[in-house]
């Protein structure tokens, strides 16, 4: 599918992976709206891209109500521009390390592994049935009649686990277990249904590490010898974008990376 012209919504996009790939299909000739609830980094990537085809939501991604307003907001300004929307990466996410029985033999809180969930998984969930509606509205384009694509994010932990990750390894390994029903049932409509797994990446999120838990997972390192770098990651997002073919599958990130079972 065309990147150029085309409406693409981020959620998670004001940092990390989603700021990456936003700021690649940007420049690729791209409309982007970024949901997000960093407002600080959201307007300053709001700055560096200009108004012109760049638009930033402060959202809430595990707020109903809150989706709907950026969902709104984009689609609105979409027809303003008279452009499709083109395709919604869900890239918001957390992962909090939570043992199930502390060291005291105490449960954890359920309210951690809610709130893992409710982000990760839920809040996927909700952006896309939201976001799909207004998809399936779109004059198909191209040989194949296609109206979008959907990219969610799953992770390496889907697959290895880590010890005191189980919140997040079920949110991730939700997002695998998802991606092919959801292309089989957006298939009708000409919407594709894509997830990638990344493995450690330079994030925000594991920027808080510490530097044994870095060396150790720096063993499972095949090649290249290196985390992930973001715009790695925005470059898959946009050759999936342009693969008509890649549809219902999860792609590991990840150089060959296997994660050891603790830290």
């Amino acid at each position: 599918m065309q990147i150029r012209g085309r409406l693409f919504l981020i959620s998670g996009g004001a940092s990390g992976l989603g700021r990456a790939t936003a700021q690649d299909l940007h420049a690729h000739g791209a409309f982007v709206s970024v949901l997000d609830l960093q407002r600080e980094a959201g307007m300053e990537l709001a700055s560096q891209l200009g108004p012109e085809r760049f638009r930033f939501y402060e959202t809430d991604i595990t707020n109903s109500d809150s989706i709907a307003a950026a969902v709104k907001g984009s689609v609105e300004w979409a027809k303003e521009q008279q452009v499709p929307l083109g395709g919604v990466l869900a890239a918001a996410g957390t992962g909090n390390a939570a043992l199930i029985i502390n060291k005291k033999n105490e449960p954890v809180p359920l309210s951690e592994f809610d709130y893992i969930l409710k982000l990760n998984l839920r809040g996927t969930v909700d952006l896309i049935r939201q976001v799909v509606p207004h998809m399936t509205n779109n004059a198909p384009f191209g040989p194949d009649s296609e109206r979008g694509v959907i990219i969610m994010v799953s992770s390496s932990t889907a697959f290895e686990g880590q010890m005191g990750h189980s919140a997040y390894a079920a949110s991730k390994g939700a997002i695998l277990s998802m991606t092919l029903p959801l292309a089989r049932e957006f298939g009708r409509f000409g919407i594709r249904v894509m997830s990638i797994a990344p493995a450690w990446f330079e994030t925000k999120m594991t920027a808080r590490l510490n530097e044994s838990a870095r060396k150790n997972l720096a063993k499972g390192f095949e090649f290249p010898k290196r985390p992930g770098k973001p715009e790695d990651f925005a470059l898959l997002v946009r050759q999936i974008v342009e693969n008509g073919m890649l549809n219902g599958e999860v792609i590991r990130l990840d150089g060959a990376t296997r994660i050891p079972s603790k830290m």
